[in-house]
């Protein structure tokens, strides 16, 4: 099923529970698939992989602002941004915990020899092929930094 179809069956959902985080959420989501399809030029479907960067972006943005506003300390506005970015994390796949990313940036480091921080967009682009949408990049940019720096 494609994302669409799942965001449009949430949406009904969240619209019939009359939860209108949710729904706030959701429309932002389908808004932002309306926009990749038609940027491309034609009205056919996203492709899986972009499907997932679209979401993690969403996912990203609303977690900064959340950041930005507990910074500033306005609880009542980094709430629902964080429980958006909640519901959008529900349609991503399941994310990989910090051992799992570290054990492929260490594969990737062995299979691509790397030495030096001057290696780090090979493995970043190995890793990056691997986790696919399961964690972030800032993630993995951290963790290949502190292993090349070593």
């Amino acid at each position: 099923m494609s994302l669409s179809v799942r965001i449009m069956d949430a949406m009904k959902t969240a619209m019939k529970s009359k939860d209108s985080q949710a729904l706030q959420a959701l429309r932002a989501v389908k808004s932002e698939i309306l926009l990749a399809q038609t940027a491309s030029g034609a009205k056919e479907e996203l492709t899986e992989e972009a499907e997932l960067k679209l979401l993690q972006k969403l996912v990203k943005q609303r977690k900064d602002s959340a950041a930005i506003f507990a910074e500033q300390d306005r609880a009542d506005l980094a709430e629902p941004e964080l429980a958006e970015a909640a519901v959008i994390a529900n349609f991503l796949p399941e994310q990989l915990s910090e051992e799992e990313v570290t054990k492929m940036v260490d594969e990737a480091i062995a299979q691509t020899g790397a030495s030096a921080m001057a290696d780090m967009g090979k493995v970043m682009g190995m890793v990056n092929a691997k986790a696919a949408g399961r964690t972030d990049g800032k993630t993995i940019s951290t963790i290949v930094k502190s292993r090349l720096s070593k």
